[in-house]
Order: structure tokens, then sequence, then C-alpha cells
């Protein structure tokens, strides 16, 4: 096993960033974090990079516990944070070959793998150019250049494609796929993009520092009953009372719009026009996505913390 997480609980003051929180990977997995703002993915990859240590629990990275030997896993892990830390002063180039002689790379195998993932980034044609020149999303390609750099057994990834564009995405995702087939890395990765969230094996949805849900893409998405019917009405909260005591099916109402879930759900759409006349603002319904996933799992548990 490559990653172990064991009970781990972190806090900041009073503020829970994670509870209980357990987590297992094996080589070639790509594993994604999905939640809001605060759900305590940040406070895992800190831990996970041995940046922060658990408060309570354990984390095994390679065979190494985390917090006693923070040496050892980073030798061994690339991690792409939100936040550039790229040294400005230096170019492309010169901050890559840098980073492979602290891994201990040298000589003529540290070159040819610089050139080789500034190619496969698509900045090999700027590697002379100082990174404060640069754009953010070339600078995040640098970035995500460096944290390949030494092909790590695992890699870390938090919101990684931030301010990239789409072929610059795409290319990103075949570096990864590459490293994965070629050294059998893990990779955990925290993105916001849905899309994202598909091209990995499995996902785990956070909120509020627990886990909420955890599945596989397709696993997640049918645990949506059928299809999803979303309703905007003039009153929202009144018109879902009056649906759910007219219907059997389940309804929430999530950020001020009313989500109706049943198999072809779409041919209930004339009776719940008809149930609200004159109430109804707009209406359409679609096949489950992982957006719809991660809204109900969220809200569910906002619900939950509030009560």
């Amino acid at each position: 096993m490559l990653l172990a997480v064991e009970n781990v609980s972190h806090r900041y003051g009073d503020l829970i960033a994670l509870n209980s929180f357990s987590m297992h990977m094996n080589r070639r997995e790509i594993v994604g974090l999905l939640g809001p703002n605060g759900s305590g993915k940040s406070t895992l990859l800190r831990l996970l990079s041995t940046i922060s240590k658990p408060q309570c629990g354990k984390v095994e990275v390679c065979g190494f516990d985390a917090a006693k030997h923070p040496q050892a896993v980073r030798a061994r892990i690339g991690v792409v944070f939100q936040t550039q830390t790229l040294d400005k002063l230096l170019t492309i180039e010169e901050n890559l070959l840098a980073c492979g002689a602290f891994h201990g790379l040298s000589g003529r195998g540290l070159i040819d793998r610089v050139r080789q993932v500034m190619g496969q980034l698509g900045i090999a044609e700027r590697r002379h150019e100082l990174c404060k020149s640069l754009s953010g999303g070339l600078q995040r390609r640098a970035e995500i250049a460096r944290a390949l750099l030494h092909e790590p057994q695992m890699l870390i990834l938090d919101e990684p494609t931030t301010g990239l564009d789409p072929v610059a995405r795409d290319d990103f995702w075949l570096a990864i796929e590459g490293l994965r087939e070629r050294r059998s890395t893990a990779i955990v990765v925290s993105t916001h993009l849905f899309e994202e969230a598909e091209k990995c094996d499995s996902l785990i949805l956070l909120s509020s520092g627990v886990r909420v849900a955890e599945g596989t893409p397709e696993e997640l998405k049918a645990t949506i009953g059928g299809q999803v019917v979303e309703l905007r009405a003039r009153d929202p909260q009144a018109a879902l009372e009056s649906l759910q005591s007219q219907f059997d099916a389940q309804m929430r109402l999530i950020d001020g719009v009313i989500w109706v879930e049943a198999e072809q759900a779409h041919r209930m759409i004339p009776r719940l026009v008809d149930a609200l006349p004159g109430e109804v603002l707009s209406i359409g319904f679609h096949q489950p996505t992982l957006g719809d996933v991660f809204r109900k799992m969220t809200s569910r548990e906002r619900a939950a913390v509030s009560v």
C-alpha cells in the first residue's frame, strides 16, 4: 500500500478541518478529492506532503511515517500547490535544473529529463525566459513540470490545472497518464472541475472535514435516483412543500432550486408545472452528473451540521 491515512483529525482553534478521516491508496491509482471551500481538502494535502503534522492519527506515505520521516517522504513525492513556488528570478530551465539537483539528478541525465518534461508541458520554447515574465498559465505549467521531474512514486496535486487553457490541460493529463504507466505512480488530486474528476479511478467527497461519499465516478452518479428535474419557482420553499404533498418522489431544495429525482423524471414535467399554476419560472431535466452528486451530498451535510 502506497498511502495509508488512519483516523486523522486536525483543527485550527475551534475549527475542525478533518475529523477521524482515513483513506488508502495503491500504486497506479488516481484518487480525486471534491468538496466546497473549507471542507478539509487543503489540510489533507498539507498532511500528505509533510508541511503539517497530524494532531491525531497517522499518515504513512511510501512506507514512511510522514511525521517521523518527512525527508524520506519528500524524496518520493511530487507536489503542486495552488500558490506559486517558482523562483521568479530564474528561468524555467534554471528552476527545473535546481529542483532536479535537489532530487539527486545530475549531468546528462538531468538535462535530458528537464528537456523531456518541458516538452511534455509545452514550455520548451520558453525555457530561457524568467519566470517573473511568464503568464499565470505558463508558470503553472512550469510548476507541474517541476513536480514530474524526478518521476515520483506519488503525486499530490491541489487544483493543478487552475489557469491552464483546455489544450494545456489535456497535455497535463497525458503527462500524468504517462507517468502512471511508466512508474505506477499514485496520484491524489484536489479539483473543482467535474470533467477532471471523471478521469479519476475513485473520488472522495469531503464536507466539514468528514467523508460524505466515496466511489468511482459512475458509482457516485448512480446514487442519484434516475433523472434530475430542476425547477425554479417564485417561492421555492412553498413550492417544494406543495409538490411533496402531491408527488411520491425524492425532492429537496438546493441553493433555491427544487430538485426532483426519479426514473424518467422528464415525464413528470407537465404534472409538476400543472401542480404549481403561475409559480414556475423555469424547468428542465438532465441525466445525473458528478455536479449533481456534489451538490446533493454537500447540501445534505450542511443541513445536518446546521441542525
